[in-house]
């Protein structure tokens, strides 16, 4: 077939779908109606109409949940368990939040790990932020959120990108790792 020859033959298939149409709606003999024979179930009842969705759980992270399967392997193969502890801006406790420091607390040691995360409302989130600042912490927007780090004269481990404890906005939650690298390892719950 052609390009010339096609609005030829599409003219052509839509009248004889047409024609189709319209000899299948002439004289039909009616179909028969099927007749419904008893059945011995009972009929299920029917559904009773809810007035609201039910709401979703959001649960709070617990010290084994907030960071990877693998990294809670990692940190007890290493000898370290986990202090739960309040999630905080200094000494600001955050409602509903869980800081978690791991370390091997048999013997005195400044080697740890700490990853924190708390739901934030964006009024208490540019409150923190601004005290934050105040206190010479350096403030960074990204595509994630809003990093607010110490400042890396004073930071005792920094990573590798010179970064210390850092703290991580985004909308309704704020989590924080002990180096913005280790920010990664957070997972934020559902």
């Amino acid at each position: 077939m052609t390009l010339r020859s096609f609005p030829r033959f599409l003219t052509t298939v839509v009248a004889v779908g047409a024609l189709a149409v319209l000899s299948g709606c002439a004289s039909a003999p009616a179909a028969p109606v099927p007749t419904a024979k008893p059945t011995t179930q009972t009929a299920a009842p029917a559904p009773t109409p809810q007035t609201a969705a039910p709401e979703p759980v959001s649960a709070t992270p617990t010290c084994e949940t907030l960071v990877s399967e693998g990294t809670v392997q990692a940190l007890t193969e290493q000898g370290w368990t986990v202090e739960t502890r309040d999630f905080t801006f200094g000494p600001d406790v955050v409602a509903g939040g869980v800081q978690c420091l791991w370390s091997d607390f048999s013997q005195a040691s400044d080697h740890g790990q700490l990853y924190g995360w708390a739901p934030i409302s964006a009024d208490a989130a540019v409150a923190a932020q601004k005290k934050l600042v105040d206190q010479g912490w350096v403030r960074e927007e990204r595509d994630r959120g809003v990093y607010l780090t110490v400042d890396p004269s004073s930071a005792l481990n920094p990573d590798e990108d010179g970064y210390g404890m850092t703290y991580l906005f985004g909308d309704g939650w704020v989590t924080l790792a002990d180096t913005k690298q280790g920010l990664i390892l957070i997972t934020l719950p559902e």
